[in-house]
């Protein structure tokens, strides 16, 4: 699989909005709750999120989404029992950032999105916040698995964002050895970005 990623101006794409999408669970704690929930009826969640990379002066940038000016996290979700990671991940996408059809009120059928290769893989343990990039050796039943994929963005694109986020382009120097701000799976992406070769298009 080629390492090298064409990289486009940030300026090559358009940023419109559309309706709040509101987080489901209004705290943390009520997230993990509805994990447990979630796993005693379904087992292990999956998750998937892309990385979705442009160039500002010729440095790497990630576009990430921002709630609550305070919250960032990438683009996806989890996905339900028995579905395909890299189908669940263009229809993730879709819904988080692909425009309304304003004539039908709903989302465009453009799914265009490109799936690269998986960068990494985090586990949950347990009910709690933490993630780790490997399994800790006591457990056998972990509670949640997440896959991250590098998302390669055509040279030109609409994307449309809930009201209630913000789409900012976060560079790779702002997130590197950056945990305190962005935690440790944000903060890794530099890391797991090294291996490839980026190529800056006009």
């Amino acid at each position: 699989m080629s390492t090298t990623v064409t990289l486009y101006p940030l300026a090559n794409y358009t940023f419109g909005t559309k309706d709040a999408q509101p987080e489901e669970d209004p705290s943390v704690s009520a997230r993990l709750q509805r994990l447990q929930s979630d796993y005693d009826t379904s087992g292990m969640r999956r998750s998937v999120e892309a990385v979705l990379i442009v160039h500002e002066h010729n440095h790497p940038h990630v576009l990430m989404l921002q709630i609550a000016n305070a919250f960032f996290k990438l683009p996806g979700d989890y996905l339900k029992p028995g579905e395909d990671e890299i189908e669940g991940l263009k229809v993730r996408l879709s819904q988080k950032l692909d425009p309304v059809d304003k004539e039908y009120g709903k989302m465009s059928d453009e799914t265009d999105w490109e799936i690269g290769e998986c960068i990494s893989t985090w586990w949950r343990p347990n009910f709690e916040t933490f993630m780790y990039p490997y399994i800790p050796a006591h457990i056998t039943k972990p509670k949640e698995q997440k896959k991250i994929f590098v998302v390669h963005l055509p040279e030109k694109k609409v994307l449309s964002v809930p009201k209630n986020m913000k789409l900012l382009a976060v560079p790779l120097f702002e997130l590197y050895d950056n945990a305190a701000r962005y935690g440790p799976q944000l903060s890794a992406i530099p890391h797991l970005l090294s291996r490839f070769d980026f190529v800056s298009a006009d």
